[in-house]
């Protein structure tokens, strides 16, 4: 049993409101769904205690921030293990640069998204976070020329 089968139209409805305008107050939010304040109010709680619902967050502007150099970023490590993996993973979360990073299949071991400010920034913190990794074997850049399409909202 998936978990959306424990969820009803409502609740679809409730979920796909917020993902449009995360600041919908609760009598916003039950017009939107046809139904009354308070019934809407249990459920969005349900729906954050149960983990449905992990956060709330403003989407920023990275060109208006100085930040709008976006890389993504293939690792391979030269070895990887359990220890190696949690290690990498661990030392990634501190950086503020990577805003995603994925263990992935394939020729990579990671798959890292990097805002940063210019070429230059996104050189220094391969040569200096990166590199200093002793199990770093290769990175592979691929920038970003034009966002395309970035909905970060989840299909319901």
């Amino acid at each position: 049993m998936s978990t959306t089968e424990q969820l009803d139209d409502i609740d679809i409805a409730i979920l796909r409101a917020l993902q449009e305008d995360a600041r919908l107050t609760t009598r916003q939010l039950a017009a939107k769904v046809h139904r009354s304040p308070t019934p809407v109010f249990e459920r969005l709680r349900r729906l954050e205690s149960q983990g449905y619902i992990k956060r709330y967050v403003a989407l920023l502007d990275a060109d208006k921030l100085g930040k709008g150099f976006v890389v993504f970023c293939q690792v391979k490590l030269r070895q990887i293990n359990r220890e190696i993996a949690r290690d990498f993973v661990e030392r990634i979360q501190s950086m503020a640069e990577v805003t995603e990073c994925y263990n992935v299949s394939g020729s990579f071991d990671f798959l890292l998204k990097v805002y940063a400010r210019s070429m230059r920034d996104y050189q220094e913190f391969v040569l200096n976070k990166l590199g200093a990794f002793e199990s770093l074997g290769s990175v592979e850049s691929s920038f970003v020329m034009l966002e395309a399409k970035n909905i970060p909202s989840v299909p319901l």
